[in-house]
């Protein structure tokens, strides 16, 4: 999608945070038409508030994107109002920290019914759409660097965006064919209030082996994370990265020694077996199935 003008944005978790930087860059700067979508209708006035008296095309909808019937309403709402969406941002996320062994499974629920399954919804929703209305189009999905890094704390966290960039990189070799792009954002820190997730946690989560609404908990959270980036101007990457139909979006290089490492261990891994009988065979295998293919030399 080189060109984003006049083109209609769904974002998830539109009324603050990641999302919300993206919906000001997209509406303010690249002049799309941007529905944002939030289950706190708090945060939609408040974003609703900002974008008050600026001449852009910016329309809130409460959404609780794990329901998938209310996405439904929610896509045709979008339709209604600005017509198809052609780029889809999954941005909206949640976190809660702590050890394995402490969780619940109403910790476990609540990351994977809104890190995972809103994502899903958010796909399964829009990619027929996409498809039908045949003017291609861009999914966007906003996982992390923990989808690369695991943590002391962080494994519920971690687990949720594993899985989605692995939803990121199969819809990257399947999407082509039908004209849409896609993007895995992947922010490190960024300076944001999803340190107070907890606060929106319904109540249908309630058990938990973790904390809740605490102080001086959100304080500690807050000290890692607001030092790294404006949400503005990581929307700005991210706007650059969709019109350049870059897949990896990953503005952290300071990641990339660990990540050296931890790929030359996989390497190191599988060529452990390079003189196992096993290896051997399938290679041979392969050898004599490409020597009966049409144009096959040897």
């Amino acid at each position: 999608m080189t060109e984003l003008e006049g083109k209609t944005a769904f974002i998830t978790g539109g009324g603050s945070g990641v999302a919300l930087g993206q919906a000001k860059v997209l509406a303010e700067e690249a002049g799309m038409k941007v529905v944002i979508a939030d289950i706190r209708q708090d945060a939609l006035d408040e974003a609703m508030a900002y974008f008050a008296g600026r001449s852009v095309a910016v329309h809130p909808i409460r959404l609780d994107l794990t329901d998938r019937a209310a996405y439904a309403e929610a896509a045709d709402e979008a339709e209604r109002v600005f017509g198809p969406v052609q780029l889809l941002c999954n941005t909206a996320g949640v976190s809660q920290f702590g050890p394995i062994a402490d969780a619940t499974y109403d910790d476990w629920d609540w990351q994977m019914d809104v890190n995972v399954n809103g994502v899903i919804n958010g796909c399964m929703t829009f990619i027929p759409r996409m498809i039908g209305h045949g003017q291609g189009g861009h999914i966007l999905i906003t996982a992390s660097m923990s989808a690369f890094v695991a943590l002391p704390s962080t494994g519920i966290y971690c687990t949720t965006k594993y899985a989605v960039r692995g939803l990121a990189e199969s819809l990257r070799v399947e999407m082509p064919q039908h004209n849409i792009g896609v993007s895995l954002l992947c922010p490190g820190g960024v300076n944001t209030n999803i340190h107070r997730a907890v606060e929106t946690r319904p109540e249908k989560y309630g058990k938990t082996g973790y904390y809740g609404a605490d102080e001086a908990v959100f304080a500690r959270l807050k000290s890692v994370i607001e030092g790294g980036f404006d949400p503005v101007d990581l929307g700005r990457v991210a706007r650059e990265g969709i019109e350049r139909d870059q897949f990896w979006i990953l503005p952290y290089p300071e990641f990339a020694d660990g990540q050296k490492g931890r790929d030359e261990e996989i390497i190191e891994a599988m060529m452990l077996y390079k003189d196992h009988p096993d290896t051997i065979r399938r290679a041979k295998m392969r050898e004599e199935a490409g020597s009966t293919m049409p144009g096959a030399s040897g």
